[in-house]
């Protein structure tokens, strides 16, 4: 019930005379500007305003109601996407060359000509060795002559076309396993290899029988082509610094059942017995557990926690812990022979740094290192509601970018500055695949929360180069990267290293301020990208705006010149 006044006076107000109802104010606003119009014509007429100034007031103006109503019919209620670049002064266009044929596969950090100049001793040469600022390309990286867009998953599992990586040497050096053949101008991978000539499954479910695969316990795996033989105690060590505690190590081929192949392998007996000794022996100093040797595949699991690995290592005074300030830290550290601890535990029954769940509840699941606490600054909270701030802003980007919602159209994607991997997450249900970035400027680390949701990442510093071949990603996706970026080293050069990973018609998101996007847009004008500046999500007064790229399709000449053959495609935001 209402309170504070009689039912009478209320109903009383719905049957007063209309004369008493008419709200005068409309009518004395219209007449109020009638009036400032018609004096401020006046005063145009004596010099006192600008003809400019008097346009746009009776434009905004009008002394008829009945034409107001009539024009507000005519509105165009359409959503409008673009911004006004002519508003924002931008520095002139600077037209970047191609570079000469030679580079189509260039690889600045891994370049073989470069890393011949390192010492040789421990294999240093062939570790990342980046061009110094003198020595850096300034021209775009050409597809080789007849480069054809990579066929859609999952055909491309199989498939790729000859003319993208025109080199047989593979199929030559690799025939009898069974790797890839060459079949008229494409490639076919049966999915052979060195231990399972049947396939890439049969070898997977051979493995299925031994450890469980597909309950969700187990997501992200590494392939560490550890080739035939060799190995080293720097290796085990590494492979045990980035398995997760209770993660598993698989082993086939040389030396895992030697007795069998040996003379196939056309080693004697009595060293591939010392090297499986070896390995043996090692991954009892890493208090590893093996869990089972059958035919060519051996596995072993590291521990849940170091709790009994610590005792151990004190009675039997063997490989200390590491003593590490940052066990996070990976681009350019050396490797140390001494194990990386694991996160303290209560108990002998407690996983170290927290229990995940199975796949796929983790993927949104709140992270263990954001749930203990142990990165500063975030909480639960904000990790969920940036989860669903990405799904909301990846409907955007399928709205503005027809061919983000076609099936097919990308694959391979690549998000620069991934935070807590929550684009990818959002795209979780379409067939792509994505890399996750940790720039090594950001002011938080948060791959492990990455792969503790069963993604995959990397830490990447953008001022050098990929370690990655060049147009391997289909769309890149760059989220404030050039603000994190700002002062510490050429956007060009940053720009130039997109290209150079972008296949030709791959896309770019950008997302930015707007005057950093004006200024990435000057600089991409001039590298054969078709780009547009549309608003944000939540409309055209937010500063934050949207630079959407489509590279065009070119490729190296057939005659090896540094002249590229160029055809333009459409802008991805208009093509069906």
């Amino acid at each position: 019930m209402a309170s504070g006044g009689s039912t009478n006076s209320g109903v009383s107000k719905l049957y007063r005379p209309y004369c008493k109802r008419v709200n005068i104010i409309p009518f004395a606003l219209v007449i109020l500007l009638c009036s400032a119009s018609y004096f401020l014509g006046v005063w145009q007429h004596s010099g006192g305003v600008s003809t400019s100034f008097q346009s746009t007031v009776l434009n905004a103006v009008s002394c008829d109601e009945e034409k107001v109503l009539a024009s507000a019919s005519k509105l165009d209620f359409a959503a409008h996407h673009t911004v006004d670049e002519s508003k924002a002064a931008a520095p002139a266009v600077r037209e970047f060359p191609a570079c000469d044929v030679k580079y189509s596969e260039y690889t600045p950090c891994e370049d073989r000509d470069r890393s011949l100049r390192f010492d040789r001793d421990r294999l240093i040469y062939r570790e990342r060795h980046c061009p110094a600022k003198e020595e850096l390309l300034k021209c775009l990286i050409p597809a080789p002559a007849g480069y054809k867009t990579p066929f859609p998953w999952p055909i491309s599992r199989d498939t790729a076309w000859f003319s993208n990586v025109p080199h047989k040497e593979l199929t030559v050096e690799k025939a009898v396993q069974n790797w890839i053949r060459v079949e008229g101008n494409k490639f076919l991978f049966p999915g052979g290899g060195t231990m399972f000539s049947n396939g890439a499954d049969a070898y997977i479910n051979e493995i299925e029988r031994l450890i469980p695969l597909r309950n969700g316990s187990i997501r992200t795996a590494v392939d560490t082509g550890c080739g035939v033989a060799s190995w080293g105690g720097q290796n085990l060590i590494e492979v045990d610094r980035i398995l997760r505690p209770g993660g598993y190590w698989i082993l086939s081929g040389p030396p895992i059942n030697w007795r069998r192949h040996w003379k196939g392998w056309q080693r004697s007996e009595a060293d591939l017995k010392a090297e499986q000794d070896d390995i043996e022996t090692l991954a009892t100093s890493l208090c590893w557990k093996k869990i089972k040797e059958k035919g060519d595949i051996a596995i072993w699991q590291k521990p849940t926690n170091h709790i009994h690995c610590k005792i151990r290592k004190r009675v039997l005074r063997s490989t200390n812990f590491c003593n590490v300030t940052n066990p996070d830290s990976a681009g350019y550290t050396k490797m140390e022979t001494c194990l990386t601890p694991l996160p303290e535990v209560s108990n002998t029954r407690e996983i170290a740094g927290g229990a995940l769940k199975n796949w796929p509840q983790r993927l949104m699941a709140v992270p263990p290192r954001i749930a203990s606490g142990s990165l500063d600054g975030v909480t639960a909270e904000m990790f969920l509601q940036d989860t669903e701030l990405w799904k909301k802003r990846l409907g955007y980007y399928k709205a503005v970018i027809n061919q983000l919602g076609q099936k097919g159209r990308y694959r391979n994607l690549l998000d620069m500055n991934a935070k807590f991997g929550s684009f990818a997450a959002a795209l979780i249900d379409d067939p792509v695949w994505v890399m996750n970035v940790v720039p090594s400027e950001a002011k938080i680390n948060t791959l492990g929360v990455i792969y503790e949701r069963g993604l995959i990442g990397i830490y990447q510093d953008w001022c050098e180069a990929m370690s990655t071949y060049p147009r391997t990603y289909d769309l890149l996706h760059a989220d404030t990267l050039f603000s994190l970026y700002n002062g510490r080293c050429e956007m060009e050069d940053i720009l130039l290293e997109m290209d150079r990973i972008l296949r030709p018609e791959g896309t770019v998101i950008f997302r930015d301020d707007v005057d950093v996007l004006v200024k990435v847009k000057s600089i991409t004008d001039g590298m054969r990208w078709d780009s547009q500046i549309v608003d944000h999500e939540d409309g055209p007064l937010r500063r934050e705006k949207l630079l959407l790229v489509v590279k065009t399709y070119w490729t190296a000449s057939n005659q090896g010149q540094d002249q590229p053959a160029l055809s333009a495609h459409s802008n991805p935001m208009n093509e069906t």
